[in-house]
């Protein structure tokens, strides 16, 4: 009889417990060092003292950054709220309602225009900047909310999860006993097949939301005016203007730091829509 063998010890439990430590330790680099940055003057950071808390003065920061250009920060950071929230949640209804067409309905040609809509999770956004600009252009709603909003409503990659969530989650046999009961399709799909296939929606209102907030090179293109900059924008002029004017430095991380809020209060506090999605699809 041949022996036994004994786990490897880079598979045992302490090993893979200390490479998650590791990965944790990594990814929550940069988050302790902005929290600590942020509590510094200019003085602080140029001085390489970021991870220390001594001469704290995130009140001042904080302070300064309400007040510098009649609060313009403030007016960035809703306009991102803007930007991101309405543009998240229109693009995930029409994503969601999108996937559910191809999964639920048989029409010529779908597989093909699905295919279609596959290929546009090929095409990086960079490259969809100047096409986007000139049809703005043409438009005349360049240098408005409209130029940032309106192309961000698509999103191919959204499309294709919903498919996949409506597949997994919403089956036949519901929107049958639906159509039954005399509920049209757009009741059935709005009292039945959105409520059943909410994980989906919520995770495509996550990516995008993420994807809007952290949107730099659309903004970059479309506008022109500080006052509908979102905060993406609005920090890197700063930071540009940091390079003569240090003061800018403690602006720039600080604001930074705010910036993170949304996102974390984002996946905290939808993340037990995953939770829910785990039976959301079953049948009696």
């Amino acid at each position: 009889m041949s022996k036994p063998r004994t786990p490897s010890v880079w598979l045992s439990r302490t090993a893979v417990n200390g490479a998650l430590a590791l990965a944790v330790v990594y990814m929550l680099f940069p988050l302790v060092w902005l929290v600590t940055a942020a509590t510094k003057d200019a003085g602080g950071l140029l001085a390489g003292n970021a991870f220390s808390f001594e001469g704290f003065d995130l009140g001042g920061n904080l302070s300064r950054l309400a007040e510098h250009n009649d609060g313009i920060y403030f007016r960035w950071y809703l306009n991102s709220l803007l930007y991101a929230g309405l543009g998240a949640l229109a693009c995930s209804l029409i994503s969601v309602a999108a996937g559910y067409a191809f999964d639920k309905y048989a029409f010529p040609g779908k597989e093909k225009l699905f295919g279609v809509v596959l290929l546009g999770v090929l095409v990086p956004t960079t490259a969809l900047a100047l096409p986007m600009y000139l049809l703005a252009s043409e438009a005349g709603i360049v240098n408005t909310y409209a130029a940032v909003l309106l192309p961000v409503l698509v999103n191919p990659f959204g499309v294709y999860l919903a498919r996949v969530f409506s597949a997994g989650y919403v089956p036949d046999e519901a929107l049958e006993a639906a159509r039954i009961d005399g509920a049209g399709e757009l009741r059935t799909f709005w009292s039945i097949g959105l409520r059943m296939i909410m994980p989906g929606f919520v995770t495509v209102f996550l990516f995008q939301f993420t994807a809007i907030w952290n949107n730099f090179f659309l903004p970059l293109v479309m506008l022109s005016d500080q006052k509908l900059f979102p905060l993406s924008l609005g920090l890197y002029a700063w930071n540009s203007n940091a390079h003569a004017e240090p003061d800018f430095y403690p602006l720039v991380v600080t604001g930074s730091l705010l910036a993170v809020v949304p996102l974390v209060v984002a996946f905290v506090s939808l993340q037990r829509h995953w939770k829910a999605g785990l039976t959301a699809g079953s049948v009696k």
